[in-house]
């Protein structure tokens, strides 16, 4: 189904699909996009030439690793003007706060420091999301699902970092209110496999207008 199948309503311009590592960000920004037919923005971790390292040896290569996502969001970002926002719409799968989330989880005081410098130097303004999807899931089920993904290094990382990751988000999006928000309980649905959920998820995010929502599949179904 594509949004010229569905009754006309006030759609988003710009959609961040946001949550911890193996949660299925990038997946779902795709069938969004496609769905929309919009423009798809990746943050293209596997560009990033410090990630491997990082997760492999820990802290000697956090501060680069970190300033190379800095430098590719913000350049991704400040590319995304806000005329071009209101021509087309765009699905990315991240949110240019989790950048700062990463740093503060990374890095220690004195590379946090640096780092807060160097954000403050780049000067620049991201666009807000008209709509950020939240993607939660239990950490059994992130692991299962990093697990079984093709990066090696990826499956490598301690469970005790992903459960770090995963409170860091809660944590943040427990009271964020810079744009509407729709958080989804990711353990309980597959909207990549099961065409279903995501029709009953993609139906909650085009009426979706302001405030906070909680996307429960059972009553989505119903509804729709």
């Amino acid at each position: 189904m594509t949004v010229s199948e569905l009754s006309p309503v006030t759609q988003p311009r710009f959609i961040a699909v946001e949550g911890p590592i193996g949660v299925g960000k990038t997946s779902l920004a795709r069938r969004l996009a496609q769905s929309f037919d919009g423009d798809l923005l990746l943050e293209s971790a596997e560009e990033n030439p410090f990630l491997e390292q990082f997760y492999r040896s820990g802290r000697n290569t956090a501060l680069p690793a970190q300033l190379f996502f800095l430098f590719q969001r913000a350049r991704q970002l400040e590319n995304l003007n806000q005329g071009d926002l209101f021509s087309h719409i765009r699905v990315a799968d991240f949110h240019i706060f989790k950048d700062r989330l990463f740093a503060e989880l990374n890095l220690n005081p004195e590379e946090l420091a640096l780092y807060n410098q160097v954000h403050e130097k780049l000067d620049f303004e991201a666009p807000l999301p008209d709509l950020v999807i939240y993607l939660q899931a239990s950490v059994d089920s992130l692991m299962t699902r990093i697990a079984s993904r093709s990066v090696d290094f990826e499956r490598k990382m301690d469970r005790g970092y992903i459960e770090a990751i995963a409170d860091a988000y809660a944590r943040y999006f427990y009271d964020y209110a810079d744009s509407p928000l729709l958080i989804v309980n990711a353990s309980a649905i597959d909207p990549i496999h099961n065409d279903e959920d995501y029709q009953a998820l993609y139906r909650q995010v085009r009426r979706i207008t302001s405030g906070r929502h909680f996307f429960n599949p059972a009553a989505a179904v119903a509804f729709a």
